[in-house]
């Protein structure tokens, strides 16, 4: 049985979740929380399996609280549950601890799938936000974006090479590698991507 503690300063939001997921075959809604410090309170009373959090709670914030749990109990798996979708909530929520990132239009069986997929270990992004996340911060090096740059204006491997005082045989590495972390199938396509969102 995977226990889950809800929190949410929304008492209708905070209900409707326990009620789902208690519907929810293999889940039971252990506890409830309406503000941060009670959170934390009651995760450590309860030791649930998840915390689904919502950022924007009186108090401490739940990226906060995802911090606090992941120090005080690092068995318990935190998923944000929240309306705000941009990046920049979505990096805090991650470097904060959090495995999970749900917007809270996701739908109920949604909610339900990603509490099982972080019991188990996994991850849970709302497919919207990895978009927001890659578009956020490059994945790329210098050493790989300014061949890639070069690429894009029209240069050749060989042109590339002398333009940047390295070996053609590395600046296709770097290429390559560029292409590869982008999750292009061509170079052209890796300088579309690029380009889309903003990183050359």
């Amino acid at each position: 049985m995977i226990r889950v503690l809800v929190v949410d300063d929304h008492d209708v939001v905070r209900s409707g979740l326990t009620v789902l997921l208690s519907a929810e075959l293999g889940i039971e809604a252990a506890g409830q929380a309406a503000d941060g410090s009670a959170a934390l309170a009651e995760a450590e009373r309860l030791r649930p399996d998840v915390a689904l959090l919502d950022i924007d709670l009186p108090g401490l914030d739940g990226i906060t609280v995802a911090a606090g749990l992941a120090e005080r109990l690092p068995s318990c798996r935190t998923v944000m549950l929240t309306a705000l979708d941009r990046s920049g909530h979505l990096r805090r929520a991650l470097a904060a601890g959090a495995v999970g990132y749900l917007l809270k239009s996701t739908p109920p069986a949604g909610v339900a799938d990603a509490v099982r997929r972080v019991a188990a270990g996994g991850r849970a992004i709302d497919a919207r936000m990895r978009e927001e996340e890659r578009s956020g911060s490059s994945p790329l090096t210098d050493k790989e974006a300014e061949p890639l740059r070069l690429a894009a204006e029209g240069a050749h491997s060989r042109e590339i090479a002398a333009d940047l005082f390295l070996s053609v045989g590395t600046v296709r590495n770097r290429l390559s590698s560029a292409v590869g972390k982008l999750h292009a199938r061509t170079l052209v396509d890796a300088v579309r991507i690029a380009t889309h969102h903003g990183w050359l």
